[in-house]
């Protein structure tokens, strides 16, 4: 044992060093970036929908995945069918946090997207007179009209 003139400084090196570890930068993987992405649209909640819109004054739901990825640091295209040619697809038992998630809507095929959160739910932004928020596979509207799942490719 030190003697006790010591310890506070034993404790103080202790700190000291357990404390720099925590300094060292971390790179972002590609699935940590998606998941940022999903809660960048996350705190989307309660904006407006705007037709052709991708900023918090009111998104579309491409929009709204080209926003949450570019705060994440990714350039997307806005538009669900470019959305689709950037990234690839994956089945419904492997979504991770910030996959995409493709609806049929108003007879056209994968013309709605969401970025899936987990645990069988997403955040979108639906359409006009509505504002973004989070629904689920739960609903069996979003079970009749899903069509696909895809993950955004990442260099």
């Amino acid at each position: 044992m030190p003697p006790r003139f010591l310890r506070p400084l034993l404790l103080l090196f202790v700190l000291n060093t357990v404390a720099g570890c925590g300094h060292e930068p971390l790179e972002r993987s590609p699935t940590s970036l998606a998941s940022h992405a999903a809660g960048q649209a996350l705190a989307m909640v309660g904006k407006p929908y705007r037709y052709g819109g991708n900023t918090p004054k009111g998104f579309d739901c491409s929009g709204l995945v080209q926003y949450s990825y570019g705060r994440a640091g990714i350039a997307l295209p806005h538009g669900t069918k470019n959305l689709r040619q950037v990234s690839r697809p994956i089945s419904r038992n492997n979504l991770q946090r910030g996959d995409l998630v493709f609806f049929t809507q108003d007879g056209k095929k994968s013309s709605h997207v969401a970025l899936y959160l987990g645990a069988g739910r997403f955040v979108h932004s639906p359409s006009s007179g509505k504002k973004v928020y989070v629904a689920g596979f739960d609903d069996r509207y979003w079970q009749r009209h899903f069509t696909e799942a895809r993950r955004i490719e990442q260099d």
